[in-house]
């Protein structure tokens, strides 16, 4: 079920927050029934994958000791698990949100499916449906708590998904010392110089979007009540946490980006700097 993979659910709580609406009445409990509805349905999902690629799996060195690859977890159990799992994750969505956000995850598992049957194969498009799984998860934070999304802030999580997946592929191609790199059909399709040039442009989208996103004079600066100055300097620890992400990945490092997240010190400082920024901008 991938647990740890939830810490990307957290993105249903950006929009909101950054409307600066998260603690008023209704809309904090309305993000954790989104949050909850991406949990489960992303579990299974992930479980859906783990059959599929069941025969793969055992080969490998390391997923071989997945449950459904080792022979724990029975592939009917998981199956109907499965099954479980998404319908709960579409009763909370379309029963006790809205229709909006629950046709998003309509479209959530409907790509997901899609890629793990035959678009992971399929250069470029593969990066953009993993993307889009981190834009689905931010616009569905909006729909949940009807939050208006304004057009930098989706680019920014578009672009900034974007960054995520290829320095993900980077850091999975063979090594030039000829180290092994991941099992992935579709890294034959890239090269490094490609992969570089990709993570270039959405870093450089990104930043760009952002700065447009923290200094332009919508309703962010409204709630700011003339305090958009920490708003603004929010951008600092952006460009540092990207520069950041960018050395580790010229190095070799990145292929699980929720591992940079659970152990980098100093894109944890940086994280925490920038959710300080924008609470004093916003609430205080």
């Amino acid at each position: 079920m991938r647990l740890r993979q939830w810490l990307k659910n957290v993105l249903v709580f950006v929009a909101p927050a950054a409307a600066g609406s998260l603690l008023e009445r209704g809309t904090l409990g309305h993000a954790l029934l989104a949050f909850s509805a991406f949990c489960l349905t992303a579990s299974g999902l992930y479980l859906v994958n783990d059959v599929r690629d069941v025969n793969g799996d055992r080969l490998h060195a390391k997923k071989r000791f997945r449950p459904i690859a080792s022979g724990a977890l029975p592939i009917p159990t998981a199956l109907v698990a499965a099954g479980v799992l998404v319908a709960g994750g579409l009763a909370i969505g379309f029963i006790t949100l809205s229709p909006s956000f629950g046709l998003i995850l309509c479209i959530y598992v409907a790509i997901t499916m899609a890629y793990s049957i035959v678009l992971k194969t399929q250069p470029v498009i593969e990066l953009a449906c993993v993307a889009s799984g981190f834009v689905l998860r931010a616009v569905g934070g909006g729909a949940a708590t009807q939050t208006r999304l304004s057009v930098w802030f989706v680019v920014v999580i578009s672009f900034g998904a974007l960054f995520v997946v290829t320095g993900k592929r980077l850091a999975e191609m063979p090594g030039p010392d000829g180290s092994q790199g991941e099992h992935r059909s579709v890294l034959s399709e890239y090269t490094p110089s490609f992969l570089k040039s990709t993570l270039t442009l959405s870093a450089t989208v990104s930043i760009t979007a952002y700065c447009l996103w923290a200094f332009e004079n919508t309703t962010i600066s409204v709630r700011a009540h003339g305090s958009e100055v920490w708003i603004q300097l929010t951008v600092v620890p952006v460009v540092l946490g990207c520069l950041h992400v960018l050395r580790r990945l010229d190095r070799g490092d990145g292929a699980a980006p929720e591992e940079l997240a659970y152990k980098d010190r100093t894109l944890q400082v940086l994280g925490v700097l920038w959710l300080g920024l924008i609470l004093i901008g916003i609430y205080l």
